[in-house]
């Protein structure tokens, strides 16, 4: 996607020095873009786990990456096995929920599981790692071409009116590469001149849909607003959302999905309302491993002072300010599980289906055991 007038991925191998990931750091955005490098297996742990890179097919790359940055840690004195499978569990455990993340470190140790040299490692887990990547971004290009005769659809209803679109944090390319799944659409019917407006939910405690959303639709020059995350049923009660569209971290084999907190909210709002709601993942974001969502997959908890404090710029420095008494605790859920019932689609890069088990099993046979 385009920053300005240079094109750019969330995340790729420095060509000048191949010992080097780089990737947008979105803990600065919107307020700076900056780029951040990232040279090792802690420093790509410690971007994961503090968000400066987030998005479920995102931290699956990095994951990936890190790996390869594993492989240049290596010496001679080195026990390849041992110190190569710490890193991939170490990798793994810094975010739970998003299945991408062990499935890619998993595929990159799959590869390189026979190779002898050091060298050798190095080249598989890269080649793995770059695979990933271009793989991923061809996902979010078809889920586009696939997504967008929905928005097309309404369009011809509304007779040429802006289409609007909810959507919730940021499932942008920001957090897949390229393209993005939401945004994927968004972005092609932009390209095919059909009018959209998105209503940006600001994505409490971490404000993705503010910070990110609203920066990448405003790069790219499409309609949007900022609302606050409890807008969203007043907008659908009021007949001002036709359709709502959000990511997803991990799906179950049934079609429940585990998003940003907040998300099973706007899914009930939307049912409710009878507005379509659509789930838009990879199928690297599918477990088809498990079936209820809401008992079997793990939702992170993350730090209280995200939800008792709250960032934004001062001047020209990035500051958290606290919202509440000094002393009140909180918890900070990080997903939620919408379950299938609510979910009027799934859109994914095979194709759109109900959030059905029998549904998703055709679609995706090849991967049911």
């Amino acid at each position: 996607m385009l920053v300005g007038d240079k094109n750019y991925q969330s995340i790729w191998l420095d060509e000048s020095d191949p010992s080097v990931i780089k990737a947008i750091d979105q803990q600065k955005l919107p307020f700076s873009f900056e780029i951040c490098e990232l040279r090792s297996v802690e420093d790509i742990y410690s971007a994961i786990k503090d968000m400066t890179v987030r998005g479920a097919p995102l931290i699956g790359a990095a994951g990936a990456f890190a790996i390869y940055l594993a492989t240049l840690e290596m010496n001679s004195a080195t026990d390849p096995v041992h110190h190569l499978e710490n890193a991939a569990r170490y990798i793994i455990s810094c975010r739970p929920t998003a299945v991408n993340l062990s499935r890619a470190v998993n595929y990159v140790m799959g590869k390189i599981k026979d190779k002898s040299s050091v060298k050798s490692l190095s080249e598989t887990a890269l080649a793995a790692a770059m695979e990933i990547c271009e793989k991923e971004k061809e996902n979010c290009r078809k889920i586009g071409i696939i997504g967008l005769p929905l928005i097309e659809e309404i369009s011809k209803i509304k007779k040429g009116k802006p289409v609007n679109i909810l959507t919730h944090c940021n499932a942008g390319w920001l957090a897949c590469i390229d393209y993005g799944t939401v945004t994927a659409p968004v972005y092609l019917a932009q390209k095919e001149k059909i009018p959209v407006h998105v209503w940006v939910d600001e994505t409490r405690p971490r404000n993705q849909g503010a910070r990110l959303t609203a920066w990448e639709l405003g790069e790219s020059g499409i309609s949007h607003t900022l609302i606050a995350d409890n807008t969203g049923g007043h907008l659908m009660q009021h007949g001002m959302v036709d359709i709502v569209l959000v990511g997803c971290d991990r799906a179950t084999r049934r079609g429940d999905v585990a998003n940003k907190i907040g998300t099973y909210l706007k899914a009930l709002a939307a049912y409710d309302n009878k507005i379509p709601f659509y789930s838009v993942f990879p199928s690297s974001s599918f477990d088809l491993g498990i079936s209820d969502g809401i008992t079997e997959i793990p939702v992170e908890e993350r730090d209280p002072d995200e939800v008792t404090t709250i960032s934004g710029i001062s001047g020209r420095d990035i500051i958290n300010v606290r919202i509440c008494p000094e002393k009140t605790p909180a918890v900070n859920y990080g997903f939620d599980v919408t379950p299938a019932k609510y979910i009027t689609g799934l859109i994914t890069e095979r194709g759109i289906c109900r959030a059905d088990e029998e549904e998703i099993k055709k679609m995706f046979s090849d991967k049911f055991q």
